[in-house]
């Protein structure tokens, strides 16, 4: 029985004459796993059925390009040859077995907004303007010709994904894309039949509709995904979006995928965490005044406001895309009444659109180590169950006792302080960390619930007799803050990061400086300056937070100057003194900076005080994870105890292979 919380979430919609057997959705999303030939992969077809399997009622692909030319490079699927619809079905009867429907997602391409290590030749776009990562490079603008050929395209590769088996099919008309350039002024300055007026703009994406609609007959449902709001200077507003929404509803759309935000906001295409919940829901109301076909809705969508959306009645179903990275099974949990059980989505971005577009390999997630390997990092139940001892309660040791747990193993978890959670504690003080909270609380019941014994305020050393009985160690001990010998650096006024976080008590006065302008100085300079503290950051290097991906830094730097706090880089600190700190600049200047508290966040270094006595002592059953080997992020940790924990029976694995073979 559902539970009654989210109820709403779990009745059923029609989206034309395609019953979906509840209000959630998966969000479209790449995974950058395709084959060369344009064929999706093996892998990418296990991460969707799992999330089939986890319930949720729809599910919409990432862009399915055309060809290879405009793909641009992304390892997504290519409709451009019949070779590549046997896996397409594998993967649509995947996902139907479960009753869940499944959506092809069309694209044309990215246009200007293509990355520059994905593409070789100038992008195409309705006119000659800049490229959105390089600007000296001049888009190709596509000729009337271009045009007739993308729409016998986009009708071949519509034919392709029915006869695949798909649902439904998607245009991606999203944020800047290509067809977006044709929709909107401030990119589309042709003075043809595709340019000038609102009606020949849409000229391009009515007709995309009218080709996919002659491919598939009345009956397949087209969705068209559309940011109503690009939030910048010059780009389109929402009055102007809702005359675009009716040109589509009369075109024949059967439904609406709309949100906020482009490229230059892209912030608002991979929402972090400083946008907080339900950041986009606000296009809902207005759209559902303007059409009267469905519309759906994504932007850090929570269960709560999920619900609450489909309440107000601005949306028939809310769309969830990270989240159900995170947890497959997040539809499902909460039909069973399990909120507390949902594995929070942190909102951090370096797992999926991190890799994907920072290291150009397939998607993953910080928090699930899994996605896109449900079946190479299948956790299974051991034959011979181990005694495992693991050392601190962070993300990585908290990870590593889960999945030993998972296993079938006995677990015990060493925690030298009062809580869980390691450097998570602090970093989870802001309000826009919220979800950093969730995660840990998530820890704390998947331990209870597998009956790990967790041992707080207790410090292990390499004498005790628990780990000369033991099977195995896992030792997270995490990492110490740097102290650098500056002189004052020991006076009262002069706190760490840490303490700053959890003793707010110790942060005096109103006037604070801190000295780091990594992602942790920062991070705090905002919370502090929320709570109405003037706030300056001291950097030795010419920019704040090079480490943070640069999407999560299209959120964070406008925050910083929202709430005023001062940025003072290239400045290296001399001393700190009774009412603040000296500091000389990159010219050789010395200057005073006034403080009521001066806070330290020089960085962080591993934690080897425990780390290296015990693994000299038992060197053949040890395993180190998280920042006391090499200091990262928190996806890093969570990966390193997941593959500690996943390698115990590593050594029987093998040796059972040696025997098969």
């Amino acid at each position: 029985m559902v539970s009654q919380n989210y109820e709403k979430l779990f009745t059923p919609f029609k989206i034309g004459k395609m019953e979906v057997k509840n209000r959630i959705v998966m969000a479209p999303m790449g995974t950058n796993s395709a084959l060369p030939d344009g064929r999706i992969s093996v892998d990418e077809i296990d991460y969707f059925e799992e999330r089939a399997r986890g319930g949720a009622g729809m599910i919409i692909l990432g862009c399915q390009f055309l060809n290879a030319d405009l793909a641009q490079g992304s390892l997504e699927g290519i409709l451009e040859k019949d070779y590549v619809i046997p896996l397409l079905t594998d993967l649509c009867e995947a996902v139907q077995r479960y009753g869940t429907k499944i959506v092809a997602q069309l694209s044309c391409g990215t246009g200007r907004n293509a990355f520059p290590n994905m593409y070789g030749e100038p992008p195409v776009s309705a006119s000659p303007i800049p490229s959105t990562f390089n600007p000296d490079v001049l888009c190709r603008p596509l000729s009337v010709e271009d045009i007739q050929v993308i729409m016998k395209q986009f009708k071949e590769s519509a034919k392709r994904v029915k006869a695949a088996g798909f649902d439904a099919i998607e245009i991606h008309g999203h944020a800047g894309y290509l067809i977006d350039q044709f929709m909107s002024p401030i990119w589309n300055k042709r003075e043809d039949e595709y340019g000038g007026t609102l009606e020949k703009r849409m000229r391009f994406p009515v007709e995309i509709v009218k080709s996919i609609r002659e491919a598939v007959g009345p009956a397949m449902p087209i969705l068209f995904r559309i940011s109503c709001d690009h939030r910048f200077n010059g780009g389109r507003t929402l009055e102007e979006s809702m005359e675009m929404l009716k040109v589509l509803e009369a075109a024949g759309v059967d439904a609406l995928d709309i949100d906020a935000g482009s490229y230059e906001t892209i912030d608002y295409i991979f929402p972090p965490a400083y946008l907080g919940d339900a950041c986009m829901d606000y296009v809902c109301g207005p759209a559902r005044q303007a059409v009267s076909i469905p519309i759906m809705n994504a932007g850090n969508h929570t269960p709560e406001s999920g619900v609450k959306l489909i309440e107000s009645g601005n949306a028939d179903f809310v769309m969830y895309g990270r989240p159900l990275i995170a947890d497959p099974e997040l539809p499902n949990k909460l039909f069973e009444g399990r909120r507390e059980d949902v594995r929070p989505c942190i909102r951090c971005n370096e797992e999926c659109i991190g890799r994907i577009a920072g290291r150009l390999t397939k998607l993953s997630c910080s928090v699930n180590i899994q996605a896109c390997n449900e079946k190479r990092f299948a956790i299974e139940k051991t034959e011979a169950p181990k005694q495992i001892v693991v050392i601190g309660g962070g993300p990585g040791g908290l990870e590593a006792a889960r999945v030993a747990a998972l296993e079938g193993h006995k677990v015990t978890l060493f925690e030298k302080e009062l809580v869980l959670g390691g450097q998570l504690a602090s970093a989870a003080t802001p309000p826009f960390k919220n979800k950093l909270r969730e995660l840990i609380a998530w820890y704390e019941n998947q331990l209870t619930q597998l009956g790990v014994t967790v041992k707080l305020n207790t410090f292990v050393k390499e004498d005790d007799p628990i780990l000369e009985s033991c099977d195995q160690i896992i030792v997270g001990t995490g990492a110490v803050p740097i102290t650098p010998a500056i002189p004052g650096i020991d006076r009262e006024n002069v706190i760490g990061a840490i303490d700053a976080h959890l003793k707010r008590e110790l942060v005096k006065g109103d006037k604070v400086v801190i000295t780091g302008g990594g992602l942790t100085g920062c991070d705090l300079a905002l919370e502090l300056a929320m709570e109405g503290k003037q706030v300056t950051i001291v950097e030795m290097q010419d920019q704040l937070a090079s480490e943070v991906f640069f999407i999560n830094a299209a959120s964070l730097f406008p925050k910083l100057a929202k709430f005023n706090v001062q940025q003072l880089t290239g400045h290296k600190v001399l001393s700190f003194e009774e009412t603040g700190l000296r500091a000389q600049k990159a010219d050789g200047a010395e200057v005073f900076i006034e403080a009521d508290t001066i806070i330290t966040a020089f960085g962080m270094k591993p934690n080897t005080q425990v780390s290296n006595p015990i693994t000299e002592k038992y060197y053949d059953k040890i395993q180190r994870v998280g920042d006391v080997t090499n200091i990262g992020k928190v996806g890093n940790a969570i990966r390193s105890g997941f593959f500690a924990a996943l390698s115990i029976d590593a050594k029987k694995t093998k040796q059972r292979e040696l025997q098969v073979n």
